[in-house]
């Protein structure tokens, strides 16, 4: 939209997740940041361009703390009122141009990791998906160097890391000033308390806690060790008890409830229909990929594997939130079976109210406390000085949670957009595969 840089939006319901309330009043943009914020009857400044959104509502932008983002539906993220994304393992030379870009590009702010550090043979075999893969804790000390020169801003350890390795990481990370996440969904070795006494941070898909209560489960666990499990009503006893040793480690939660959900609904899924989801489904990459990862024989290894876990999940969730401790909303897009970019942040929050989450909890959880988490004071909050994202609604979030899919427009660092504008700019099939070779010809001479 043809807007200038300095501009007012007056009448509005300004939802204040720094408080914990709305209130009527107008916000003035200023150069890609929020200049002032004014409640209802305050004299607004003179000669600056007003537009009125009387009947609407503005939430800071949105914040998906767990995904893999790539340039090819990064677009979608920000269409979706999703303005920064916590990328949890990729490649940060290839996302680099993402990463550097313009603070009010149609795209999200990143903040990433690099590969993953794993164990041997690899959780995902012999090329593991690009992962690092090493059981010696002098190279797992080298890599984090090596990722921190290349960019890095968190690390992620993977779930056949042995715990000596492990130790060498967090604490080679730690002199380095970078937090440790760990995804322990798979592990055999290390539970969530184990990882926590060690220093790790961040715990993704609250991984890990089964194991510390149930030391002989894991996924790959004989049949008889899953049948001592009562996998649909979990002992909520042992679950807040763990929670309580967990909480004085001060550990943050990423759930991702919404990859658990998908799985125990297939062959049914959530699919809400908008212009974000029929532009994925109409440029084929990602369905195409969820269609192969939906095949009957793999639904029923998914569904046993990682559905089973889904009540585990909500009430870890749940119970840490309540107890005080940071829980935010991710959704591991476009890992998880039909996970739309930016648009399964949604069906997260959606899932955080179902499981117990106020409307507010819940959307503090994807700006605010998201924001706070990883250390960015200056997005997640409408607030004078911050940057300027921020997502006009149609409807009021805090009634009913689903009208943070009604989205009426899309202001990122200060720039004002539709959704039709930003997915008119997805690249090209053509582009993408251009540069892919690009990167590809020189990550080859980087010999990473």
């Amino acid at each position: 939209m043809d807007v200038p840089k300095n501009f007012i939006l007056k009448n509005a319901t300004i939802i204040d997740v720094e408080n914990g309330t709305s209130f009527k009043g107008a916000i003035e943009v200023n150069h890609g940041h929020i200049q002032s914020v004014f409640v209802e009857d305050s004299d607004l400044p003179q000669g600056t361009e007003t537009i009125n959104v009387e009947g609407k509502y503005i939430i800071p932008g949105l914040i998906d703390m767990h995904c893999h983002i790539r340039e090819d539906f990064a677009g979608h993220f920000v269409a979706s009122g999703v303005t920064t994304v916590r990328n949890t393992a990729g490649n940060v030379f290839q996302l680099k141009k993402l990463i550097e870009s313009p603070i009010d590009a149609p795209t999200p702010r990143v903040y990433s990791a690099d590969r993953m550090i794993d164990g041997p043979p690899g959780l995902w075999g012999p090329t593991s998906y690009g992962n690092f893969v090493t059981d010696d804790p002098v190279e797992g000390r080298r890599e984090v160097q090596r990722q921190k020169d290349a960019g890095a801003q968190f690390i992620k350890v993977y779930g056949w890391i042995s715990k000596e390795v492990m130790e060498a990481v967090v604490s080679e990370a730690d002199k380095l000033g970078l937090e440790v996440s760990c995804d322990l969904i798979h592990s055999s070795q290390i539970n969530a308390l184990d990882a926590a006494k060690l220093g790790v941070k961040w715990f993704e898909h609250a991984s890990g806690f089964i194991q510390a209560i149930y030391p002989d489960w894991y996924p790959l666990a004989e049949q008889e060790i899953w049948d001592e499990i009562d996998w649909e009503r979990p002992d909520k006893k042992k679950i807040k008890d763990l929670c309580m040793h967990m909480i004085q480690y001060n550990v943050n939660l990423c759930p991702t409830l919404t990859i658990f959900d998908q799985i125990v609904q297939m062959p049914s899924y959530w699919h809400p229909s908008n212009a974000v989801t029929e532009t994925v489904d109409r440029e084929g990459g990602l369905k195409d990929l969820w269609l192969t990862m939906s095949k009957k024989d793999m639904v029923e290894a998914w569904k046993k594997q990682l559905g089973s876990q889904i009540q585990f999940i909500k009430y870890i969730a749940k119970i840490y939130h309540e107890l005080g401790g940071t829980v935010v909303t991710g959704t591991d897009t476009p890992g998880g079976v039909w996970t739309w970019p930016g648009m399964a942040l949604h069906r997260e929050l959606e899932l955080f109210v179902e499981i117990g989450f106020t409307e507010m909890e819940a959307i503090q959880a994807a700006t605010i406390k998201a924001a706070k988490s990883i250390h960015m004071k200056d997005i997640g909050v409408i607030k004078e000085g911050t940057i300027a994202d921020m997502v006009i609604l149609n409807q009021n979030p805090l009634e009913d949670i689903q009208h943070t899919r009604d989205i009426d427009r899309i202001i990122k660092g200060g720039r004002m957009y539709t959704q039709e504008e930003i997915l008119g700019r997805i690249p090209t099939k053509e582009y993408l595969d251009r540069e892919q070779e690009k990167f590809l010809a020189e990550y080859e001479k980087m010999s990473v």
